[in-house]
């Protein structure tokens, strides 16, 4: 009965410890934006921070203007929410990533191969995928 509480004790020990935690401010590739990612609930989720430029050519805010929801179209990018529902799936997390780039969200996989880097993964049709690196920030 000992062994046994020892190695349940062990299996959920490591299973915490294989999964680094993400939690905290990151930058995109080439700084392009800051994001954070926070518990939200029981999933964790990312928000636009800055970004590095967060202005159009006029000088206005960018805008979520590729959005399908026309009443959403006038909100600011910084603020957005990037990543919902992240949840723990093996060695990685599952969710959805909102690209304001086209309006369109994606499944979304997101692990940490290093405490210093985190790899965001979204996926359409769950082939066709586009994976960038994010650094945490200092």
């Amino acid at each position: 009965m000992i062994r046994e509480a020892l190695a349940s004790a062990l299996v959920i020990i490591s299973a915490g410890a294989a999964m680094a935690d993400p939690v905290g401010v990151w930058n995109t590739p080439k700084n392009q934006a800051r994001v954070r990612v926070a518990d939200c609930g029981q999933a964790l989720c990312a928000t636009i921070l800055s970004l590095q430029e967060p202005n159009t050519a006029e000088g206005k805010p960018k805008l979520d203007i590729y959005n399908p929801d026309a009443s959403k179209r006038d909100r600011p990018i910084v603020g957005l929410s990037l990543l919902s529902g992240m949840k723990p799936s093996g060695d990685q997390w599952l969710g959805q990533i909102y690209n304001p780039e086209d309006g369109r969200t994606y499944k979304a996989y997101m692990s940490q191969p290093s405490d210093q880097k985190l790899k965001v993964q979204g996926c359409a049709l769950g082939v066709f995928c586009k994976t960038q690196v994010w650094t945490r920030a200092k």
